[in-house]
C-alpha cells in the first residue's frame, strides 16, 4: 500500500497517555503514543509519540495535525454497561423501599405501561442515551418494554446519538445497535415461550439477555413454577437460552453447579452492585465467579440501581467486596485494576463484542473517553504524588465522575459533547 493510499484511510491521530486493559493485563498505561484512527473509526494503528516523523510518512499525516493530550489527560476505552432497564429511568433515585418481587409490581410494571405512548418512550429513552453517553457510556445492553415501536424508537435513537447498543425485545439492527432476545426472566414465561425464544435466537444467531438468581425470594418462585428443572440456569439451559452470546444479570445466589453450566457454554454475569444493595437483594460473590472462569461485566441496573453511572458500577463492586471481606478476612478483595477491566474490556466479552471493542487495540473501533483529571469546576484536586497516569486513572474511579470525561467517541466520532441537530 502507498503512503497517498494510507494517507486517505487515517481521520485523526492522537498522541498522550492511553489506559486499558488487556486479555492478560488489568491495566496497561501507554505513555506518549501515537494513535491512528481511519476513516472507518477503527484504530489503524499505536506507536511511540518519539516516532511520529517515520508514522506520519509510511501513514501519510501531517505531524501538526496531531491532537496533542494536556499533562492531566488520558485516553480510556469507552465503558460497556452490560445491564440497564432504559424505560426504568424515569423514576431512577426512587421507589427503593421494598425487595425485588413487590417493587416490580407496585412502581415497575405500572410504569412499563405508559410505553405505548411514543411521545413519553422518545422523552426517556433520549433522556438516558444522552445521559449514559455523557457518562462515559459507549455500549449498553438495555431491556425496553412489550411495545414493538416503542423499542424501535430506542434503537433508532441510541444508533442517532452514537451509542453502541444491544436494544431487547428483539428489534431491527442499525449500523450501531443489535437486536437482543429478551425473557424478562424466568417467572414471566411459560416454558413454551422460553422455548420458541430459544428457537428464534438459535436460528438467528442473537444475542441473549435476562435476568437469573437475583434473590433468594426468586429462586424458590423459579423452582416452583420449574419443578422438574435442576436448578434456575437449567431452566434457560434447557430451552437453549445459555450461550456465548448469552448475559445473565445479578446472578448473586447461583450454586458451584450452575457456575460450571455458565462455564461450559460460555454464558456471562451482569454484576449490578448497586441494584443489588438497594433491593438488598444479595452480594455477588465476584472473586468466585471468576474462579470459575465465567465471563463477568458491570451492570448499573437502573432503575433497581439509582445511578445510570459506570463509574458508581465500579465503586459499589468495590464496596461489594470489601463488605465480603469484612465478612470473611481471608476473602481475596477485588482490585482497583480488575473492576477497571470488567468495567471495560470484561463488559465488551460478557457481550461477545470484544472484537470490535473493548481496549485500544489495532483493528478495533475507536470507542474512546478523554478523561481530564484537572478539568475545570471537577471534583478532584490533583496532589502530585510523582506516580503520574496510574494515580490520576485511581482518582477518576474513586473521586472523578463526568465532569472529568471531557470528550466521549464511539466508532472513530465524537459524540460527546453532543452537536444538537436544528
Amino acid at each position: 500500500m502507498s503512503s497517498n493510499e494510507s494517507a486517505a484511510g487515517i481521520a485523526h491521530v492522537y498522541r498522550g497517555t492511553f489506559v486499558h486493559a488487556t486479555y492478560h493485563t488489568a491495566v496497561e498505561i501507554l505513555e506518549d503514543r501515537l494513535l491512528g484512527v481511519d476513516t472507518e473509526g477503527k484504530i489503524a494503528f499505536i506507536g511511540s509519540g518519539k516516532e511520529v516523523d517515520r508514522l506520519s510518512q509510511k501513514w501519510g499525516f501531517e505531524a501538526f495535525a496531531v491532537t496533542q493530550l494536556g499533562q492531566h489527560e488520558f485516553f480510556m476505552p469507552g465503558m460497556v454497561d452490560t445491564h440497564i432497564h432504559a424505560s426504568q429511568y424515569s423514576y431512577a433515585g426512587t421507589a427503593l423501599d421494598m425487595p425485588l418481587l413487590q417493587w416490580l409490581n407496585m412502581y415497575t410494571f405500572p410504569v412499563e405501561a405508559c410505553y405505548k405512548d411514543l411521545e413519553f418512550a422518545r422523552n426517556v429513552y433520549t433522556h438516558v442515551v444522552k445521559r449514559t453517553l455523557r457518562n462515559g457510556t459507549t455500549t449498553a445492553c438495555y431491556f425496553a418494554t412489550i411495545h414493538t415501536d416503542a423499542s424501535l424508537l430506542l434503537g433508532q435513537i441510541a444508533n442517532d446519538l452514537g451509542q453502541r447498543a444491544l436494544v431487547g425485545k428483539v428489534i431491527n439492527s442499525y449500523p450501531l445497535v443489535r437486536p437482543v432476545v429478551t425473557p424478562r426472566f424466568a417467572p414471566s414465561c411459560s416454558a413454551t415461550l422460553l422455548g420458541h425464544l430459544g428457537e428464534i435466537a438459535q436460528n438467528n444467531d442473537l444475542h441473549i439477555q435476562s435476568h437469573i438468581s437475583e434473590t433468594k425470594e426468586e429462586v424458590s418462585l423459579v423452582k416452583e413454577l420449574f419443578p422438574d428443572y435442576d436448578s434456575y440456569t437449567d431452566v434457560y439451559h434447557r430451552h437453549n437460552l445459555l450461550t456465548d452470546k448469552t448475559v445473565m444479570a445479578h446472578g448473586c445466589h447461583l450454586t458451584d453447579g450452575e457456575l460450571k453450566l455458565f462455564r461450559e457454554t460460555g454464558a456471562s454475569i451482569a454484576h449490578c452492585p448497586n441494584s443489588n444493595i438497594s433491593l438488598c437483594s444479595g452480594m455477588l460473590d465476584v472473586r468466585r465467579v471468576l474462579n470459575h472462569k465465567v465471563k463477568l461485566g458491570l451492570g448499573t441496573d437502573v432503575a433497581g440501581g439509582y445511578s445510570p453511572s459506570m463509574l458508581d458500577a465500579v465503586r459499589r463492586t468495590l464496596d461489594t467486596s470489601k463488605a465480603l471481606t469484612i465478612q470473611d478476612t481471608q476473602y481475596h478483595t477485588l482490585t482497583f485494576e480488575e473492576v477497571f477491566r470488567l468495567a471495560t474490556l470484561g463488559g465488551s466479552q460478557a457481550l461477545s463484542l470484544d472484537e470490535n471493542t473493548g481496549n485500544f487495540e489495532v483493528g478495533k473501533d475507536f470507542d474512546a473517553l478523554r478523561v481530564n483529571t484537572d478539568a475545570a469546576g471537577g471534583p478532584i484536586d490533583l496532589i502530585n504524588h510523582g506516580e503520574g497516569p496510574k494515580v490520576e486513572s485511581n482518582l477518576l474511579a474513586s473521586s472523578g465522575d463526568d465532569r472529568n470525561i471531557v470528550e466521549v467517541y464511539v466508532a472513530g466520532k465524537r459524540v460527546v459533547p453532543f452537536v444538537e441537530r436544528p
